[in-house]
């Protein structure tokens, strides 16, 4: 049995990876989840699962990750565990670093320390062990009109949140280079579909048209975004886990660039179909402009090349098949 620690897994992300991966045979998912408001034991389809064990504490938690780590000797460590919201970061950046940056290298830590006899000498027992560390596409920064973010795009951060997510890639990659690490990296574009926390722009937009409130759009609502349905992003990270090379990145990337604005009207468009408001109106009407926040970035677009021709991975979901699974979610959710 080999004994996998997943980090975060009760948030999003997470906790749609373990539901689709928690039933393969042979191996133990301990979920390691600090449970802030962003972690949710109601997305997890499997606790009563005899492969499965929830652990409540934080990645920054010296003396418990220690413990775990001796008491079931992972194998895996796939780090999902982060704060993540852009504006969180910018009205208080500290639990960002204390998460994203510390969080990491206690992971790190406590792997290296179990799984290597000196640096570039794995011991016996783990000889196959991986770390991987799920990354976002913002430590890039921001693109023009024209081109695509490759693992070759230097890192330019422009958000607290980013810059703490860019300084944990480097520690990842530094325990690689340094200590010949078994580790491995995936950066992403923005994630949408089932499990997503509320404060997220395409669960606000459902959320707030339901309720009929003003739907809030940042700026002009021309930023960009490349869109990865959840789930396809789960089944890239596991191809990565399995196949990737150490001490390599992975972009793993929809190729659905969208307008935020499009967003909002695709969104509404489909809840006109779906939920129509009693009075008859488009939920289109209640899209309102707001305030731009500091340093938006105005677009993000990810060339997944290289997961595709090395690995093999490609999306399953468009954005236009993703979205409308999505709201069908949320509607079930919402309507409880």
């Amino acid at each position: 049995m080999k004994n996998i620690l997943v980090t975060g897994g009760a948030g999003f992300i997470g906790s749609n990876y373990i539901n689709m991966y928690a039933t393969k045979e042979n191996i133990h998912i301990v979920n390691l989840d600090k449970l802030t408001y962003a972690g949710n034991l109601d997305n997890l389809e499997v606790e009563n699962a005899s492969n499965y064990t929830f652990v409540q504490g934080d990645i920054g938690d010296k003396v418990l990750v220690k413990e775990l780590f001796e008491k079931y000797r992972f194998q895996q460590v796939i780090n999902f565990a982060a704060e993540s919201h852009v504006d969180n970061s910018i009205l208080d950046p500290s639990a960002f670093v204390e998460t994203n940056i510390s969080g990491t290298f206690n992971l790190l830590q406590n792997a290296y320390k179990l799984w290597m006899e000196k640096p570039f000498s794995l011991k016996a027992e783990f000889k196959s062990a991986r770390f991987l560390h799920v990354s976002t596409d913002e430590v890039y920064g921001t693109l023009g009109k024209e081109g695509l973010f490759t693992e070759e795009t230097p890192y330019a951060p422009n958000s607290p949140y980013s810059a703490s997510k860019a300084a944990s890639d480097f520690l990842v990659r530094s325990y690689f280079h340094t200590y010949g690490m078994p580790v491995v990296t995936t950066n992403c574009s923005n994630n949408y579909g089932p499990n997503q926390h509320d404060e997220k722009l395409i669960p606000t937009i459902i959320r707030t048209a339901l309720n009929e409130g003003p739907i809030p759009i940042y700026g002009d609502g021309k930023n960009v975004r490349d869109w990865l349905y959840v789930s396809d992003h789960c089944k890239g990270i596991n191809l990565v886990l399995e196949k990737g090379k150490l001490g390599e990145t992975y972009n793993i990337g929809g190729r659905n660039e969208r307008e935020n604005i499009y967003i909002a009207q695709k969104i509404c468009d489909l809840l006109d179909k779906l939920e129509p408001r009693k009075n008859r109106k488009s939920y289109s009407k209640l899209i309102t402009f707001v305030n731009d926040r500091p340093g938006h970035d105005r677009r993000y677009a990810i060339d997944a090349s290289k997961i595709e021709d090395e690995l093999g991975w490609k999306a399953d979901e468009n954005f236009e098949t993703g979205i409308e699974k999505t709201i069908q979610w949320y509607l079930e959710k919402y309507k409880k």
